[in-house]
């Protein structure tokens, strides 16, 4: 069972929340910094939950299938399904974050100095 599925399982929701911009500021001491950092740990979501369910519906492709002959692959749809039932990628990495789940560090090589 993949990590992404446990956090499923976990009391995460799909339900969006409001966020309190005072306590993501805190987390880093910039408010855009802290969105960054989130919308980063999203994209790595995003793109693990991608590669499992590009690998799991790869063992359902058949390539000689011609367009007559497509039909429906009742485990194949339960898959897709079960993925759309996920929630947000963002969600999750927004409730990561304000779990102390993230590892994050600062680039302090400022290239304008």
């Amino acid at each position: 069972m993949s990590k992404l599925r446990r956090q499923q399982n976990s009391n995460t929701s799909n339900v969006i929340e409001t966020q309190n911009l005072v306590d993501i500021k805190n987390k880093t001491g910039n408010l855009y910094e802290s969105i960054v950092v989130m919308a980063k740990r999203a994209n790595q979501i995003n793109i693990t939950i991608k590669e499992e369910l590009h690998n799991k519906l790869e063992e359902f492709a058949s390539h000689t299938d011609s367009l007559e002959e497509i039909h429906e692959n009742k485990e194949q749809i339960e898959i897709s399904k079960a993925y759309e039932r996920m929630p947000n990628p963002a969600i999750l990495a927004n409730e990561e974050f304000m779990e102390d789940k993230v590892y994050y560090r600062r680039n302090e090589d400022n290239l304008f100095d």
